[in-house]
């Protein structure tokens, strides 16, 4: 490893990691460590959710257009929804960096996406570690990992026990592709369709490369203020699996969901990816968010203020369908 760039890249991260800091937090990053004080006053009965998550092939945008400020926001995103789902408040974030050549600057620009995401999600970036890997990963390749530990009490915990049929599922707008399916963006839009990253394409309004850089939503701050206020049930956040596959895995026995398809807006990108690539309708649901980033469970009763209520902080919102009695499975109508 070159010594004096990994000496000059923690400089840039420590003044990166101080803006993230919240109460709890401890020392500062660049010890073997890093530390948080839970505090033991504010909760009963606390539970620690933790999660771990990275950014995949997207990284190969990133690298493509190199444009390095965004992913770090995509992993944060990825490991904070995932506590999210069960009622949790991010803490505090790591992250691991691999490299096949370190820069500095390029490290710094990486770590102050991460940053601006745990902003976004509220939580303290507080350690981390980056690897120089030559001849494992070429000079300009680089992979990340994160990993997040969030708190809930253990009354308030969400873990979808509760859905019983006659419930409403509300959907929020995702971003776009957010960071997932993209082995098969790039062979639809890169290799079957011919676009280039830099091509501007009318049906989004962008290049091609702005729109599958388009950093993950981060829902914290839009959904924990819910929890205290309306029966939330159960939660998925839409990554990998899609709707099918993700809504499937919060169901208790004697519960399916049946979605309206045409309910919610789906982004262009995702019409782009399934004409140019030919891709069936059962893959394009299994792969993508499709528009749907976070769902909520929640009586039907409540589903109309809910979406208002949203809808009135400008979210994208949508009751998008309905749990019926069955084995737990997702199906579309």
């Amino acid at each position: 490893m070159d010594l004096r760039a990994a000496s000059r890249a923690v400089e840039l991260i420590r003044g990166l990691a101080g803006a993230t800091h919240r109460p709890g937090v401890l020392g500062e990053v660049g010890g073997f460590g890093g530390f948080f004080a839970l505090d033991t006053a504010r909760y009963r009965r606390p539970i620690l959710v933790a999660a771990t998550d990275g950014v995949g092939t997207k990284l190969r945008i990133a690298q493509g257009l190199d444009r390095h400020d965004t992913v770090g926001i995509d992993l944060v995103a990825m490991c904070a929804n995932d506590v999210l789902v069960h009622g949790a408040e991010p803490l505090f974030f790591l992250d691991y960096l691999a490299v096949g050549r370190l820069v500095p600057e390029r490290v710094a620009s990486i770590v102050a996406g991460i940053a601006a995401g745990c902003r976004m999600a509220g939580c303290a970036l507080i350690g981390g570690e980056t690897a120089e890997m030559p001849g494992f990963y070429g000079p300009e390749e680089y992979d990340l990992a994160g990993f997040v530990v969030g708190v809930v009490e253990r009354e308030a915990l969400v873990d979808g026990g509760r859905i019983r049929p006659g419930d409403a599922v509300v959907g929020l707008a995702s971003a776009g592709l957010h960071s997932n399916g993209y082995s098969l963006a790039r062979k639809a839009l890169l290799e079957a369709a011919c676009y280039r990253l830099d091509d501007r394409v009318p049906a989004l309004g962008c290049t091609l490369g702005e729109e599958l850089l388009r950093p993950t939503r981060i829902y914290v701050r839009t959904v924990l203020p819910l929890l205290g206020r309306y029966d939330v049930r159960g939660m998925a956040h839409i990554t990998g699996g899609g709707l099918p596959e993700n809504i499937v895995r919060i169901l208790p026995p004697g519960t399916r969901v049946l979605l309206r398809r045409g309910s919610w807006s789906e982004p262009p990108v995702f019409g782009l990816i399934r004409e140019a690539g030919r891709v069936a309708e059962e893959e394009m649901r299994r792969v993508f968010n499709l528009g749907v980033g976070f769902v909520l469970v929640v009586p039907a009763a409540q589903a109309p203020d809910l979406v208002a209520e949203l809808r009135g902080q400008g979210e994208g919102a949508w009751v998008i369908g309905e749990v019926v009695a069955g084995e737990p499975a997702v199906e579309f109508a």
